[in-house]
């Protein structure tokens, strides 16, 4: 099984951005973490603060793995591109998100991916992430 995780903008700074919020581990650490707890899963891991970038990640990989785990950050509540890519894939795509995006600001709220994914897990921390992955497997 093959998974690709995407980060979105600003999830690079996990560890020292906001950690009352997102926690003080980064991501590079907790992503080698997943690959000890899945070893028979093929994770590999994108992160981009280019809205185009992901998009187009999103097509290059949306035919040929069996999943895709992603954090789109505030693109999540601004990304009628991203939301179209998700759409004009095969490839099952859940969103995650670390904080309860509804607990905050009320921008927060909305997403356009929400509708074109498989699920929808928000809140568990980085704990997020290995929650999708058991949704997939």
């Amino acid at each position: 099984m093959k998974i690709l995780i995407i980060n979105g903008p600003n999830l690079n700074l996990l560890g020292k951005r906001e950690p009352e919020v997102y926690g003080s581990e980064t991501f590079e650490a907790y992503f080698e973490k997943l690959i000890t707890q899945f070893p028979s899963i093929e994770l590999s891991y994108y992160q981009s603060n280019i809205e185009g970038e992901m998009i187009s990640k999103i097509q290059e990989v949306g035919f040929s793995y069996d999943g895709i785990i992603l954090n789109a950050g505030a693109y999540t509540h601004t990304s009628i591109g991203i939301a179209d890519a998700i759409k004009a894939i095969t490839t099952p795509v859940i969103e995650v998100h670390i904080s309860n995006t509804f607990s905050r600001e009320s921008f927060r709220h909305q997403s356009y991916i929400s509708p074109n994914a498989k699920g929808v897990i928000i809140g568990f921390g980085l704990k997020s992430y290995e929650l999708a992955i058991q949704a997939f497997i």
